[in-house]
């Protein structure tokens, strides 16, 4: 079974808009939870590109 970890920068109480993120045998699984069935395999060098990207802007 996946266990998602819920972003921190999530908004909402409801968690109706977050993006959340699980580990895989060989990658990392990132989903958005209005559309759950939508999952996102990336490798740990492919998210900290996008999470570099993300923070400047």
């Amino acid at each position: 079974m996946i266990q998602w970890q819920k972003s921190s920068f999530s908004s909402g109480s409801d968690g109706s808009s977050c993006v959340e993120l699980a580990h895989a045998e060989d990658s990392l699984l990132l989903r958005e939870s209005d559309d759950p069935d939508r999952i996102l395999p990336v490798t740990r060098d492919g998210l900290a590109a996008l999470l570099r990207m993300v923070r400047e802007g």
